[in-house]
């Protein structure tokens, strides 16, 4: 629903799937993370863990 959302909404995402790079899954949990999917912004200091369409909003900004 997060691709998506993000797709429809012409939000650009890099996705890192963790079925295809199950390193990535060591790295969510080292950050405190325990489910998916966890959304980064680095320009907006955001993380939006799960699908937030009204956090979401804030990255088509």
């Amino acid at each position: 629903m997060v691709k998506r959302y993000l797709t429809e909404n012409h939000i650009p995402f890099e996705e890192i799937n963790i079925d295809e790079q199950p390193e990535a899954v060591a790295s969510l949990k080292a950050q405190g993370f325990r489910s998916v999917p966890v959304i980064t912004s680095a320009e907006k200091e955001l993380t939006i863990v799960g699908f937030r369409p009204d956090q979401l909003k804030q990255l088509a900004s």
